[in-house]
């Protein structure tokens, strides 16, 4: 299938298996809504890229970047998601945790399989009210584990900060 090149912007309504998305998407019923300048399918790679101003919304998930890629097993499933921008952005309550999580960077890359995020490069995260920054944050969703580096190939040291707070009683 070739698809031209789309200069104008577009809203997509994907007709994927609602199989494909469970994983990734805590609401697999709803709707995906993509909004994007530019898409380029490979159909034989098992990748999609979405570029200009990127904005991918499907239940309580967003992903927001200046180019957001999709990639695919062999099996057709959704194994990968790739966000960058100045500000790249993720929002989801995944399953499992009651509050919503969301993070920012220049990149941030969700595993499915894995269910983790890496954020890289001016990365925030938060998680309820609790805040951590750095230059890269590796996010272990079933675990609850977050990993902290202050160090990032090609860009200056970004210190590690976080804000945790009191359970309640």
């Amino acid at each position: 299938m070739n698809i031209p090149a789309l200069t104008t912007r577009v809203f997509f309504s994907l007709l994927l298996s609602a199989a494909s998305f469970q994983v990734l998407y805590a609401a697999p019923g709803d709707p995906v809504e993509v909004e994007a300048d530019q898409l380029d399918i490979d159909q034989n790679a098992g990748t999609a890229v979405y570029t200009g101003d990127v904005r991918i919304r499907q239940g309580d998930l967003r992903i927001d970047g200046t180019r957001v890629e999709i990639q695919r097993n062999a099996n057709g499933e959704l194994s990968r998601a790739i966000a960058t921008g100045d500000r790249a952005f993720i929002r989801n309550r995944f399953e499992g945790r009651k509050e919503i999580t969301e993070g920012k960077a220049k990149r941030i890359t969700y595993h499915v399989a894995e269910r983790r995020v890496v954020l890289t490069d001016r990365a925030e995260l938060s998680q309820g009210d609790d805040r951590f920054t750095g230059g890269q944050l590796e996010y272990f969703i079933d675990r609850g584990v977050i990993q902290a580096r202050s160090d990032v190939e090609g860009s200056e040291n970004q210190r590690i900060r976080m804000i945790l707070q009191p359970e309640q009683q």
